[in-house]
């Protein structure tokens, strides 16, 4: 019997990827639902293959010309942000993948488990916003979330068959982005193209930039904090640029065991829609002989003040996650619109995490309310 699933986000690099791997397995899945933010002609294209139940658009300034195709096509086609959402909590779906990109993908995780469904999740922002909620409803629903991030997933696979009391700490690896090696001083003048150039991976405008900051590997520890349940002391990171080691976990008797391979998210995607098993796949093999030497280095937290204020998001607890979630959103998209400068990011971040109507145990509301009260602090910056 095939699984059934829905994804959001389809015309991404994780959707796409997921496309990939699912027409790979085409015999195991029957693909339900698709979403896309604006990227109608790619949706079509998408729906013409897979011939999805229904579709979702959630920019809803973009072209829906389509809707005529998708009609004859047998596609029911869902607008906006309430459209997204409708799609977001159908039941009749055995897992959702969750490949939006920004806090707008934290309330569809939550929906989906709601829905009862399992969720594959790329978007790390679910959990740096509403960990402890999304924690509650997994439980109550009976559901599962499974990561998709590399990192993640990496960390997922190394704790397989081991006691978590055995783990003496986690290791999250990062490529230190474009600029691990650029000259302080001239952080100031560095450009949207620049930041969007990461030497390893191929990703979206918004994860690009956080890869620049490295404000993506301090959400990852956020993250990792939501996902495996262990104290943030015990969750850290180490600078390694090939990206060959995606992860580690480090034994108490002093043993390291970590999960390697090329940069391919097509990998962890297949893992999270497979889990327990590892099927068979054509994607390219590590090739340990022609395999660039690995080094490690410590991360540089002057370079980039966006780790330290993630540990800080730990230590304040309660709505610090999303303030700070929220406040990287809003800065980044300034930044790609060229209205601040690139070290204007992580100052803004720190201000709005230090400076938000903090709260100890934020619900769905309230979190949806601080949405707004960043929104306008980031603007006027």
């Amino acid at each position: 019997m095939r699984k059934r699933i829905s994804i959001l986000g389809s015309t991404g690099s994780i959707g796409v990827n997921a496309l990939n791997v699912i027409s790979h397995l085409k015999n195991s899945f029957s693909i339900e639902y698709l979403s896309a933010n604006r990227n109608t002609e790619l949706l079509l294209k998408q729906a013409k293959e897979h011939r999805p139940k229904a579709v979702a658009i959630a920019d809803e300034n973009s072209d829906l010309s389509i809707q005529k195709e998708l009609r004859s096509l047998g596609v029911e086609l869902l607008i906006g942000r309430d459209g997204l959402l409708e799609l977001s909590a159908k039941e009749d779906v055995d897992i959702m993948l969750n490949g939006l990109v920004g806090f707008s993908g934290m309330e569809p995780t939550i929906k989906a488990i709601h829905a009862g469904v399992d969720v594959a999740l790329s978007n790390k922002e679910s959990l740096v916003m509403a960990g402890g909620i999304i924690n509650a409803e997994l439980k109550k629903a009976g559901t599962k979330l499974f990561p998709v991030d590399s990192e993640h997933s990496a960390i997922w696979q190394c704790l397989v068959g081991e006691e978590l009391n055995d783990v003496n700490r986690l290791i999250l690896t990062g490529s230190g982005g474009p600029f691990r090696e650029r000259s302080l001083s001239s952080f100031n003048e560095i450009t949207v193209e620049e930041a969007l150039k990461h030497p390893n991976w191929e990703m979206g405008a918004k994860i690009s930039i956080d890869s620049a900051t490295m404000m993506n590997k301090g959400l990852e520890v956020i993250e990792a904090y939501w996902l495996f349940g262990f104290d943030v002391e015990k969750i850290n990171i180490v600078i390694h640029p090939q990206s060959i080691i995606h992860s580690m976990i480090e034994m108490n008797d002093g043993s390291i065991k970590a999960q390697m391979g090329v940069p391919d998210m097509k990998v962890p995607i297949q893992y999270a829609l497979t889990y327990p098993n590892h099927i068979k796949a054509p994607w390219e093999r590590l090739d340990f002989f022609n395999c660039p030497d690995l080094t490690f280095h410590k991360p540089d937290k002057l370079r980039f003040p966006s780790i330290d204020l993630a540990y800080r998001a730990l230590e304040l607890s309660g709505t610090a996650g999303a303030a700070l979630n929220l406040a990287n959103d809003f800065s980044v998209a300034r930044f790609l619109k060229g209205e601040i400068r690139f070290l204007d990011i992580p100052k803004i971040n720190e201000s709005i995490l230090e400076n938000h109507p903090w709260m100890e145990k934020p619900n769905l509301c309230d979190l949806q309310d601080l949405v707004s009260w960043v929104k306008n602090k980031v603007e006027v910056f």
